[in-house]
């Protein structure tokens, strides 16, 4: 069977790349081997699918080079998929720092895209693996185990990364690019939850379940966020965050109290109630628990009007620049992302194309460029989807 395009890979990105390109009169395949497309969409966002952010940049994505996303980005902005979303009638609101959510379910975001590849007269198989792709003379040929023979002039990788391979995330497009002369950079999970061992886990483990706004640092990068307590470390948006930027080598520094001052708080605390206990005044401004488990591990509680003010200064900074050494993170299992994959400096940044193999096209999560936690990968699959689907 001879297409224009074949499409490996049914989520964000192919979806969005195989509209583009069938609205431009091309007859377009789109191969999934997973039962159903979108898996990782409908699951997003608690199942409401955090789909783009208000506010998008090259500053919210990691990649070895990072000005190769402003190209797509720019030419599909947030606005142009919010006006997709609106047009199908979905609701949505903002939930927090220019997030973008659907009202009710993710599957509405799997339904319009469904719904725009039929009236683009794309065809979409489930099901259905790729046991080989070879050069054409010219374009592709491949063999597939539900569709046998199939011919393309323009093939393009939307196959994903590394993370949550529950949903069928597997290393096939890194596969595929090492097979035609591509560079793929390192790997390793991001957007993760860290791990403790040891004294650090059991230093928190108690306090599993306890949120709180902190901020999280690494080096000179900082996010303010909510943290999460679990039985195997931390987790919350704040260190999700974070976690792209960490790596063994890095300490991971939390401010437990951002945006207030510790020591003018425990100042007034001091004046107002001398015979409070540490503990107490910190409940005031952090979760009980927690605010009891520092006193116990690291801070002596006893009245406030013991402390001389170097001590309660002392005290203060601590609480601004906790230390924290995680062990590791929770891996590909959890990821919302993989950092790393396909150079970009191996890519056409206009169309997504190779700079080594005329009509192959690389997509989505498995390029090296990763986005913050926020709907900036959702944006960054639509928008080298519409790249490539412009070109292919």
């Amino acid at each position: 069977m001879q297409y224009d395009v074949i499409i490996v890979g049914g989520g964000a990105a192919g979806l969005m790349c195989a509209r583009v390109a069938g609205l431009r009169g091309r007859r377009v395949l789109v191969i999934e081997h997973a039962n159903r497309v979108g898996k990782k969409i409908l699951m997003s966002g608690g199942g409401r699918c955090n789909f783009t952010n208000l506010d998008v940049s090259a500053r919210h994505y990691l990649s070895a080079n990072p000005h190769f996303c402003k190209s797509a980005l720019a030419r599909y902005q947030p606005a142009d998929f919010i006006a997709l979303v609106e047009r199908h009638g979905i609701a949505y609101h903002e939930k927090e720092l220019g997030q973008l959510f659907c009202a009710d379910s993710s599957k509405q975001i799997v339904r319009l895209l469904l719904d725009e590849c039929a009236a683009a007269g794309v065809r979409i198989e489930v099901g259905c693996g790729i046991e080989r792709v070879e050069r054409g003379d010219p374009g592709f040929r491949l063999a597939s185990t539900t569709l046998g023979a199939l011919r393309c002039d323009s093939l393009v990788v939307a196959s994903g990364g590394l993370s949550i391979p529950s949903l069928g995330a597997s290393g096939y497009g890194y596969q595929l690019a090492r097979q035609f002369g591509h560079t793929v950079l390192p790997t390793r999970a991001g957007l993760v939850p860290l791990t403790l061992s040891g004294t650090p886990l059991e230093d928190f483990a108690e306090l599993a379940g306890v949120a709180l706004p902190v901020e999280a640092r690494v080096k000179a990068t900082a996010f303010r966020n909510r943290l999460l307590f679990t039985h195997r470390g931390l987790s919350g948006p704040a260190i999700l965050q974070i976690s792209s930027y960490w790596n063994l080598r890095d300490a991971l520094r939390v401010d437990w109290l951002p945006g207030l001052d510790a020591f003018d708080y425990l100042g007034e605390q001091q004046r107002l109630h001398p015979n409070a206990e540490l503990r107490t005044a910190l409940a005031g401004v952090l979760p009980a628990r927690l605010a009891q488990r520092l006193c116990e591990r690291w801070l002596t509680s006893r009245p406030l009007k013991q402390f001389s003010a170097r001590q309660l200064k002392d005290m203060a900074a601590r609480l601004h620049d906790w230390p924290i050494v995680a062990s590791g993170t929770e891996g590909y299992r959890t990821a919302e992302v993989t950092l790393g994959g396909v150079d970009t400096r191996e890519l056409s940044s206009a169309t997504m194309e190779s700079r080594k193999i005329a009509g192959l096209y690389f997509i989505g999560e498995v390029v090296d460029m990763s986005g913050w936690l926020g709907g900036y990968n959702f944006q960054w699959a639509w928008a080298s989807g519409h790249a490539a689907g412009l070109s292919a």
